[in-house]
């Protein structure tokens, strides 16, 4: 298994969006396991592979190793002879090294050759076979599941159910990957004004270049390990069962669901008995999709989950998926206090499984309800039944729950599958209420209760030391701070539409969101990929950068992560690109004399640190007095929403917003701490260059890790240049667009990309 390149898996989601491209494909493959012998050997029956011309990571590999080494940043692509120029020519454009490796041939075999020998030489009839024809007796165990009755009192069962593996937060973990690139999150991760209540279903707006699009895809999972160990086929079924219904709790409609399963079981070599488990889960999806009328239409298996003594238990995880309309969708969290809950659920079969007509009955019934907005929130039980979708309802907005006298202990922390929590606003729907919404931060049932406080510490203190998420951060309370403007620069020369450099460097990721978001404030946005695949690449990059910059009102430095993040400090290369001299002079052109305006966003808030355009407003030689972006106090990547408060609205970037404005906005970075020495945060602040802080919901600076995600001092979360031309902030205010980040309520609009027009008009 080899590592993973994301710079360079982002330039070939690049290469794959560009429609001349894809029109020269007839056939492609990525690499995974297998490598060369699968990626390359599926793409036709008869190939001729020369096994020395495949570009190596590690020199030394022999024939063997070079056939079968798996290499995740690569793609097998069968191209016409006619077209090979030319799509090495765009594959060159994008950054991408490109290589004729494999010849299609008449004859269906397979034909390896390396240093110059005949390595391989298979037919594909002998391929196609899968081997020897093999049969084997499977023995299947006749499917029970043993239901266990909760021990203990009310407060003890939820303090132990938040405490669970498989029910705790897992926000530590999450948080560590970029949930709000593209520009299409429709759900945040975790919802609600705390940011606490976990989503069921993955809802993501489809990805449209240049356009907007109200439609979105959803996909949830379902899969209960111990439910599946008891019984693989009650645990397939039900995990069909739950993957759909998390759908429907989010809003989706039930027409037009798909199914794709990943499945993992023990070794069953020759044992009837170990086959089993793989042919009673196999026996449960179908019937699951049989009754349910929704097809799998993919999926992935492996039988090798044993190692020595040591057996995975029986996987089967459904993943369902759909498309439904962004107004569609419904978040989990509690909306206000005073609404009643209620209970829907089907009646079940004598086996244990929900009745298929019931079921359909109770979708049909839940949909209508979020449909026409009686309903405004929606949970479906899972793993920890009823209790566990309550409590992670009440987290998001720091309500609390009040059981009704309707529900039992056992009904309450046991399973109920295929049932439906619904929220109300409409009081007069004729439905059993299992409880009602209250103010009190606590989960009551008769007199016993648990304070929301104590079921929090547990839930998110559970994998505190390994995926830590609430840690203190080092920086003392910063004070809120509030500069108005008192003058602001203005160009000696108008247009009306300005253009907007937007430089792609290796690793940049978020050029797409930039364009778009400055196309839609009236730009004109130029992309221009910056090749370093050789000396001579470097050099006419410079040059077309440098000529574009004198074409250009704008520089936007997007965000990423420059050559991955390099040691040390992201950014490095982009600084060493805007130091050649060359740059540097069109760069202090653009400033100095043409009255332009730069903005870096995340690792472009870095680069313009690190090369002293902020808070400078040129490019210096920087050294230990320069502030800088360091690693997180936290030490780890944050992608979450923040709020910031408009400090100084002095620069043209936020001329269209008022000091003390609070916008919310998504962060995803590593580097995000500003540090600068206590005598420069306070010449930043006289002059107006602190732009914004982070702040709490109170509207208050902070250090607090749940407001202030990196530590930065005084809060920082943005600064400029002197006069305000250069803006750098670690907020990605490019992500916006309607229906985004639902389940978070704030204003994400900052109008920056809108003030930087105005400002040339």
């Amino acid at each position: 298994m080899q590592k993973g390149n994301a710079p360079e898996e982002r330039k070939l989601q690049r290469l794959f969006r560009n429609p001349d491209v894809c029109r020269m494909i007839k056939r492609c493959n990525d690499f995974g396991a297998g490598g060369v012998s699968v990626a390359i050997g599926e793409l036709a029956d008869g190939l001729s592979i020369n096994l020395d011309a495949v570009p190596k990571k590690y020199d030394g590999l022999d024939g063997t190793e070079l056939a079968i080494s798996e290499s995740q940043e690569r793609m097998a692509v069968v191209i016409s002879p006619a077209d090979t120029e030319r799509f090495l020519e765009q594959a060159h454009k994008e950054n991408l090294s490109a290589t004729p490796v494999a010849t299609v041939t008449k004859d269906p075999r397979l034909v390896m050759h390396w240093n110059g020998e005949k390595i391989v030489d298979l037919s594909r009839a002998f391929l196609n076979s899968n081997g020897a024809p093999k049969h084997i007796r499977i023995h299947t165990q006749r499917p029970a599941i043993k239901k266990e009755q909760p021990v203990g009192t009310f407060r003890d069962l939820y303090l132990s159910l938040a405490g669970d593996l498989n029910i705790c937060s897992k926000r530590g973990l999450s948080e560590r990957f970029d949930s709000t690139i593209g520009a299409g999150t429709v759900l945040m991760p975790f919802g609600g004004k705390n940011q606490l209540t976990p989503i069921q279903a993955m809802v993501q707006k489809i990805s449209v270049e240049k356009k907007h699009t109200d439609d979105c895809s959803l996909m949830a999972f379902g899969y209960n390990p111990y439910l599946t160990e008891q019984s693989p086929y009650h645990g397939a079924y039900l995990a069909v069962v739950e993957s759909v219904c998390k759908l429907i709790a989010a809003g989706a409609d039930f027409a037009d669901i798909y199914l794709t399963f990943q499945e993992y079981f023990k070794h069953p070599g020759r044992d009837g008995e170990r086959w089993g488990e793989p042919m009673a889960a196999l026996l449960g999806a179908f019937k699951a999709q049989r009754e349910l009328g929704i097809g799998a239409i993919g999926g992935k298996d492996s039988m090798s989950g044993t190692f020595e003594k040591i057996d995975v238990p029986p996987t089967l995880v459904s993943f369902a998926v759909t498309t439904s309309k962004t107004d569609r969708i419904v978040s989990p969290e509690f909306k206000a206090a005073g609404h009643r809950v209620i209970l829907l659920r089907p009646s079940y079969t004598q086996e244990g499984l929900p009745d298929t007509a019931s079921l359909l009955s109770v979708i049909s019934t839940v949909s209508d309800l979020l449909r026409t907005g009686r309903a405004v929130a929606c949970y479906t039980p899972g793993m920890g039944g009823i209790a566990e979708a309550v409590m992670k309802m009440c987290f998001g907005n720091g309500f609390g729950f009040a059981f009704s006298d309707c529900l039992t202990t056992e009904e309450i922390f046991g399973t109920s599958y295929a049932s439906f929590l619904l929220e109300m606003a409409d009081d007069s729907v004729p439905y059993p209420v299992i409880g009602t919404v209250t103010e009190e931060q606590e989960i009551r049932k008769a007199d016993a209760s648990v304070p929301l406080s104590s079921l929090l510490a547990v839930y998110e203190g559970k994998l505190e030391p390994i995926f830590p998420c609430n840690i203190q951060n080092r920086e003392k309370t910063p004070p809120t701070l509030s500069d108005s403007a008192r003058e602001r620069v203005s160009p000696a020369v108008k247009t009306a539409h300005p253009r907007v450099l937007i430089p792609v460097f290796p690793g940049t990721n978020c050029e797409y969101d930039s364009a778009k978001a400055v196309s839609d404030a009236g730009a004109i946005p130029e992309m221009i990929v910056i090749n370093n695949l050789s000396a001579d690449d470097i050099r006419r990059s410079i040059a077309d950068f440098a000529q574009k910059i004198r074409q250009s009102q704008m520089i936007f430095i997007p965000g990423g992560f420059s050559g991955g993040d390099e040691p040390d400090g992201s950014g490095k290369f982009i600084t060493a690109f805007f130091r050649n001299p060359e740059i540097k002079e069109e760069v202090s052109t653009l400033l100095d004399r043409r009255d332009g305006l730069i903005c870096g966003i995340c690792n472009g808030f870095q680069a313009l640190i690190k090369l002293g355009l902020v808070p400078y407003g040129k490019i210096l030689d920087t050294d230990a007095s320069f502030p800088t972006l360091t690693y997180n106090t936290i030490a780890r990547h944050q992608s979450r929403i923040v709020r910031t408060r408009i400090v100084s609205n002095r620069s043209p970037w936020l001329a269209l917003t008022n000091v003390g404005d609070i916008f919310s906005v998504p962060i995803s970075h590593g580097e995000g701490r500003f540090l600068a020495a206590p005598a420069l945060v306070e010449q930043l602040a006289a002059n107006g260059q602190i732009a914004t802080q982070y702040v709490d919901l109170n509207g208050n600076a902070t250090s607090d890790i749940r407001f202030n995600p990196n530590d930065s001092v005084c809060a920082i979360e943005g600064i400029t240049s002197p006069d305000g031309r250069v803006f750098g902030k670690m907020g990605h205010s490019e992500r916006i667009g309607s229906g985004l980040y639902k389940n978070v309520p704030g204003n994400y609009n900052i109008r920056m990309f809108e003030a930087a027009v105005a400002y040339f008009k």
